[in-house]
């Protein structure tokens, strides 16, 4: 009885572990990696101003392509 009660209490640490977002997967904009993705990083350039729009639609078709 005692090792079911042992499984309970572990079972509700894990889970309350997961409820706290400690352990499970997590949610991201990125590309899972916890990378940036090549695209989201042209559109952060473009947006500062370090491309211009030309270079950036350039850029943009050869990575969607």
């Amino acid at each position: 009885m005692m090792f079911f009660g042992g499984l309970l209490v572990a079972g509700l640490g894990i889970a309350l572990a997961y409820a706290l977002g400690l352990i499970g997967p997590r949610h991201s904009t990125t590309s899972g990696t916890g990378e940036e993705t090549a695209l989201e990083i042209l559109e952060k350039r473009y947006a500062r101003g370090e491309i211009d729009q030309a270079e950036y639609e350039r850029k943009r078709r050869n990575l969607t392509s």
